[in-house]
């Protein structure tokens, strides 16, 4: 697994922060330092399970049941029947709007404003909805009676869904609200509600009710405890005196149906009161648990990171420096102690360096010297390799 560019320069970082121990030996305050990092060790490794643990949190979000509270009504303008007809006035419109707001906890339901926005802290409305449809009267408005807005398609959530068209009858509308449930929701069949009291609910909700239901019940089998026993309600389920656990979640597919969409209905009044229409629907909509967008938020913040990276260079910057001086230090102190021994043992070093800056950092001349050198089995063919590259005496052009 590739490590990123952040994790690579801090990977590379850690051992410049570590003190050399001829450091440690001449300045004994320096174990302070050393416990210091240990500490730090310790703490990184706590955060760094803790943001796992957080980024499995995340992956499934906890979520608490809000009422989501549904407006429906209309606003029209340019109405012959409220305003004199005027030459070159502008022809009579209206506007369908549906909005949707979050009720907090302790406030008055009846006190919540149409007009008044959501929380932050909760999706936009839009994201509640898989797909919406409006249905206007086709007499009226042949070619584009029907108005569908869907999830999948739309690049962002929005606060509400509007419609606005030219007229000046008054009809019915007809919504159609399909939620959108996250984990999916399934509507139970009669059968299987009668055994679990339960409309609709996830896959892996219901699932967990029958297993409760069989152990509440002792339905287990006790030879074979991956089986249990079908009781009346529970054979009118499955058909079967006795089923596998393992075999629940296919055999409940039958008695999965997606959830019945919501059906409105609202009447474009032109004349009266401007919005036009009092109707709410409620509606209990899962919604992520407050603290979910704080734990986004610390995830998504970098600025502590670059902080904390920023320090990280600075004490790296910091421990070099203390390796250089360090270095000069015994360069002096050696020179202090014994300069003769010091200046051969520099001209030395000086002389090895230079070689292998040459390329000759493999020979030496002493074994040279010696004829065992000019016996050793490579010797024969490099001397064939060296004489067949140099050029012949009597070759043209040779001097």
């Amino acid at each position: 697994m590739e490590l990123s560019a952040a994790a690579r320069r801090k990977k590379q970082k850690l051992p410049e922060k570590q003190l050399h121990e001829r450091v440690a030996a001449i300045l004994p305050e320096s174990s302070l330092y050393t416990q210091l990092l240990e500490f730090e060790s310790r703490v990184d490794a706590a955060l760094s399970r803790k943001k796992i643990d957080i980024q499995e949190a995340v992956k499934n979000p906890p979520c608490i049941q809000k009422t989501l509270r549904i407006y429906v009504f209309n606003t029209f303008a340019n109405q012959i029947r409220t305003i004199p007809k005027k030459p070159n006035s502008e022809p009579p419109t209206w506007t369908l709007k549906i909005v949707g707001r979050i009720l907090e906890e302790g406030m008055d339901p009846d006190q919540a404003a149409m007009f008044q926005k959501t929380s932050s802290m909760y999706p936009k409305f839009s994201s509640f909805f898989k797909r919406v449809t409006i249905s206007l009267d086709q007499k009226l408005y042949p070619d584009n009676h029907m108005i569908i807005w869907d999830n999948a398609r739309s690049s962002a959530p929005h606060e509400g869904f509007e419609v606005k068209r030219k007229g000046d009858q008054e009809f019915t509308v007809n919504v159609r609200l399909e939620m959108n449930y996250m984990p999916e929701k399934f509507k139970l069949s009669a059968a299987l509600m009668d055994v679990l009291g339960i409309e609709v609910d996830t896959r892996a909700r219901i699932i967990s009710a029958i297993w409760h239901y069989v152990k509440a019940r002792k339905l287990q089998c006790q030879d074979d405890p991956s089986y249990f026993n079908c009781d009346p309600p529970l054979h009118k389920v499955f058909g079967e005196g006795k089923v596998k656990f393992t075999a629940v979640t296919q055999k409940i597919c039958p008695h999965l149906a997606p959830p019945q969409p919501i059906h409105l209905e609202h009447r474009i009044k032109l004349s009266g009161n401007n919005p036009a229409g009092t109707a709410c629907y409620d509606v209990l909509v899962d919604v992520p648990f407050p603290i979910q967008r704080e734990l986004n938020a610390l995830l998504a913040n970098t600025e502590k990171t670059k902080e904390i990276d920023a320090c990280d260079e600075a004490i790296c910057t910091a421990i070099r420096k203390i390796h250089e001086h360090r270095k000069r230090r015994a360069f002096f102190l050696g020179f202090s102690q014994s300069p003769v021994e010091f200046i051969n043992a520099l001209i030395d070093s000086q002389n090895k360096d230079l070689k292998l800056a040459v390329g000759e950092g493999g020979r030496s001349a002493e074994k040279e010297r010696r004829s065992d050198f000019y016996n050793q089995p490579w010797v024969e063919d490099a001397v064939i390799r060296y004489l067949n590259r140099k050029p012949p005496a009597d070759a043209p052009g040779s001097t």
